[in-house]
């Protein structure tokens, strides 16, 4: 109890060998997200030109970073208590202005979305700083530096709000680098340097969880939209043949991320020296195309269930392709962060999916969607196959080693 007091009355308690469950508030918050994932899938599927997936990718980066942030600091502080619990239904408020804003955040409701976003970012920070107790002044002085970074940005963000056309783009663009640069440089700022690793110090199963929740969100987001649009289509055997590679696609990514690799994840981090490091690169960073790669896959399986019989057109195509691509390629440094060493399936996933890039023009977007479907199946099994075999050879060897030293 006194470590916790030290700590500071907001944050949650430490309880040795046992980490902190999700709680419903945070289940509760999370539910904001879901809706800004199928906007971020709606916007691009209307908007597939390059400056659309521009625009759109730049949102997409947004709101997985301010979720990550949240994610961080409600790691650290206790969404049982009355005060957390408001700062997240303030934060959920914020990212439903957020979300209902992205259709349009290029458009005549840019300030909103930047009003939004940057009220958020700062807005959780300086509850973060007033929650820690002068006797920490290491961890103080972290969320301080945060929030210069997070203020610089921010205006950043509000001047982007105000201007218009690829001003906006580039002043956003600005505004996202500073915040994905802060992190990697550790909040560095003159005259204080930056933080320390321990600075840091996360429940690294809560962070596993609740990345693992957003991989549920993005898949979950997929189904819906993927029922949705087959209940408003006549049942024909083309449509009834893509509603099947759908759901096929979305049950391979469910198994290649949550199949040995989320746990492995969880019990590597749980168990690191350095569980900050470790969840920087693997949760906060590396888990970016993986979202991104099942978003792209839902906007592809929509556009094969509304012409899966006819030409596929190049945003098909590329949906279709680099949603798998993307996933594949998030999931395997995110394997290789967690195991040292690369999920040989995966790469040969990866390699597949461009041979079939090549000719993908030529195909129907349902042939399209099967055969990535079909690859998705067999780079899940095959990692399947693979751990079970490594696992067999790893008991095998500790008995021989048994046996020797008896």
């Amino acid at each position: 109890m006194a470590l916790d007091n030290l700590r500071g009355a907001l944050f949650r308690p430490i309880v040795p060998s046992q980490h902190n469950r999700v709680t419903y508030a945070e289940l509760f918050f999370d539910l904001v997200f879901v809706f800004a994932v199928t906007q971020i899938s709606h916007t691009l599927l209307g908007r597939f030109t390059p400056s659309g997936v521009l625009q759109t990718t730049l949102l997409f980066l947004a709101v997985w970073w301010v979720w990550v942030y949240t994610c961080w600091v409600t790691n650290w502080l206790n969404p049982e208590l009355t005060p957390v619990r408001i700062l997240l239904f303030l934060m959920m408020l914020g990212g439903l202005v957020l979300s209902t804003s992205i259709p349009k955040a290029f458009e005549a409701r840019g300030l909103w979305f930047a009003a939004a976003y940057a009220a958020m970012q700062v807005g959780r920070t300086v509850f973060l700083l007033a929650s820690i107790p002068p006797t920490r002044p290491s961890i103080r002085m972290n969320a301080v530096r945060i929030l210069v970074w997070l203020s610089i940005s921010a205006l950043f963000w509000i001047a982007g709000g105000l201007a218009e056309g690829p001003w906006r783009l580039l002043l956003w663009a600005v505004a996202l680098a500073i915040e994905y640069v802060s992190a990697a440089v550790r909040f560095w700022i003159p005259g204080y340097g930056g933080s320390s690793i321990g600075d840091w110090a996360v429940d690294g199963a809560h962070m596993a969880e609740r990345c693992a929740g957003f991989i549920i969100i993005a898949l979950g987001e997929s189904i819906v939209v993927t029922g949705a649009t087959f209940a408003d289509l006549a049942w024909t055997t083309e449509t009834v043949g893509a509603f099947v590679s759908a759901f096929i696609g979305a049950l391979a990514m469910w198994w290649i991320y949550f199949h040995k690799g989320a746990e492995a994840g969880s019990e590597l981090i749980s168990r690191s020296s350095e569980p900050g490091r470790l969840a920087r690169l693997a949760y906060t960073y590396l888990h970016m195309p993986i979202v991104a790669g099942i978003i792209l896959s839902a906007v592809a399986d929509e556009l094969v269930l509304t012409h899966p019989a006819e030409h596929s057109d190049l945003k098909t195509v590329l949906s279709a392709i680099g949603g798998p691509l993307l996933f594949l390629i998030g999931t395997i440094l995110f394997k290789h962060t967690i195991r040292g060493w690369l999920q040989l399936s995966h790469g040969a996933g990866i390699v597949a999916l461009g041979l079939l890039g090549w000719f993908a023009g030529g195909l129907s977007p349902l042939m399209l969607s099967l055969l990535t479907s079909a690859i998705m199946i067999v780079v899940a099994a095959w990692e399947s196959i693979s751990l079970k075999t490594r696992a067999a050879e790893s008991r095998t060897e500790k008995s021989q080693s048994k046996a020797t030293s008896a």
